[in-house]
């Protein structure tokens, strides 16, 4: 999963509460419904309200139903005003970034919560850098996504000996880096790109 990723989730999570919400609002259970007893005296007078919507739904859609209405319940103002702005913009998608939504969403989902609260802090530390720098990420992250499975290994191997030399090594490479001049600096980048081999 990509960092780009992680704000499409995010926003996909607070769409799926929308849109769920949706049908919490619209169905709600009569008295003679199973589990009617158990909501709140809100939530039954919601349920009553969309009757025929609420019995049409499998218990599981209720159960979920129920999940989203509270969490939405529980939700600031200014996040429900997020939540259906993103709504709106999940809506405005094609069917094939809808699709791709879902199935990133699917996947954030499958994550074990410490991993989706890593992500999470680290999309934050992401937003707190700077433009320039993000835009520095970014333009890394299409390197690498545009790279083919070979090359991508080299990097990976390349940077774990790097991480394996001590400071001292790393601090040489770069001053020879810096020393050398900048027409041989050219012709080892051309090098490296002839072996990428047309883009």
């Amino acid at each position: 999963m990509t960092r780009r990723s992680l704000p499409a989730l995010l926003l996909l999570g607070a769409i799926l509460a929308l849109a769920d919400l949706h049908h919490a609002w619209g169905q709600q259970p009569p008295p003679a419904v199973q589990g009617l007893d158990k909501l709140t005296p809100e939530e039954r007078a919601i349920a009553e309200r969309n009757l025929e919507k609420w019995q049409r739904l499998t218990p599981e859609e209720r159960a979920r139903a129920l999940e989203n209405y509270r969490q939405w319940r529980s939700m600031t103002p200014e996040e429900r005003d997020a939540a259906r702005q993103n709504y709106r913009r999940f809506r405005q998608l094609t069917p094939e970034q809808r699709a791709q939504v879902l199935k990133d969403f699917q996947r954030w989902n499958e994550l074990p919560k410490e991993r989706q609260q890593e992500l999470q802090q680290a999309y934050e530390r992401y937003q707190r850098l700077p433009q320039e720098r993000r835009d520095r990420i970014q333009q890394r992250l299409g390197q690498w996504e545009s790279m083919t499975p070979e090359e991508r290994d080299r990097v990976l191997r390349n940077q774990e000996r790097w991480r394996q030399m001590s400071p001292d090594e790393r601090e040489r490479i770069r001053e020879r880096w810096r020393q050398m001049p900048p027409e041989e600096r050219e012709r080892l980048r051309q090098q490296r790109q002839q072996r990428r081999g047309p883009q």
